[in-house]
């Protein structure tokens, strides 16, 4: 995020997986300004998850901008950058992610958004083995070959 996210934006930056802000970031939930509710396109499913629940009903019920120091300190963010410093920063991170396994990675993605909402511990590690179980013997031994040759894994999603 650079610059003001609000209203419909802020909803899209919310739906990140991961978030990183300039250090003029600033963000709102603006339709609590102008007489609607602050539950609008996923705000009131991602914001508490990103936050607290605190943190999120103050957002949603005051329409309060939250500049890119407090976004860091609440967990809005995951990083505050300088502006020119932004699109290395994520482009870093890309690089990263396109270095595991593509099945690890979707399987990782999915893992963390089920587990928000599982029932309990033993669902979640019954999901997490299943992950593990489908990544085991296509990916293991190149991903330590890899890591042991100090080299990027190579893996054949196929």
């Amino acid at each position: 995020m650079q610059g003001a996210a609000t209203g419909g934006g802020f909803a899209l930056a919310l739906a990140s997986d991961i978030r990183y802000a300039t250090d003029n970031a600033c963000m709102n939930v603006a339709m609590a300004k102008i007489g609607l509710t602050g539950c609008d396109i996923g705000i009131s499913y991602f914001l508490p998850r990103s936050v607290g629940t605190s943190n999120a009903a103050e957002m949603m019920m005051s329409g309060r901008f939250v500049n890119a120091k407090k976004a860091l300190r609440i967990g809005l963010v995951s990083e505050v950058v300088e502006s020119e410093d932004l699109e290395a920063a994520g482009q870093s991170l890309v690089t990263e992610m396109l270095a595991m396994s593509p099945m690890g990675l979707r399987l990782t993605k999915e893992g963390l958004n089920i587990s928000q909402d599982a029932g309990n511990l033993e669902a979640v590690v019954a999901m997490e083995d299943r992950g593990q179980v489908l990544c085991i013997a296509p990916f293991m031994e190149e991903g330590g070959k890899a890591f042991m040759e100090k080299r990027p894994g190579v893996y054949n999603d196929d």
